[in-house]
């Protein structure tokens, strides 16, 4: 299924995105021992997928492109968006 990979490269701002989900947050615990806030781990999930839906790719397949830096990538493209 390689050959499905699709070029994309996303904006600054969507760089930013990804770049500040994946910051830590303070460890704060509810009563129940469940954590108050996402992991950072949890956190960059939800936002390659959130940028899989705005740009239309799978967000579990993306990855770099060598020498191309670090807002380009290539994923496998939503059947939609071909």
């Amino acid at each position: 299924q390689l050959t499905d990979m699709k070029r994309f490269e996303m904006t600054k701002e969507q760089y930013q995105k990804l770049v500040t989900a994946g910051t830590s947050t303070p460890v704060m615990f509810l009563s129940g021992g469940r954590p108050m806030f996402s992991s950072p781990q949890e956190s960059v999930n939800a936002a390659w997928k959130a940028l899989g839906n705005e740009m239309g790719f799978d967000p579990t397949t993306a990855r770099p492109i060598a020498n191309e830096g670090e807002m380009v990538f290539e994923a496998i493209a939503d059947r939609d968006n071909d």
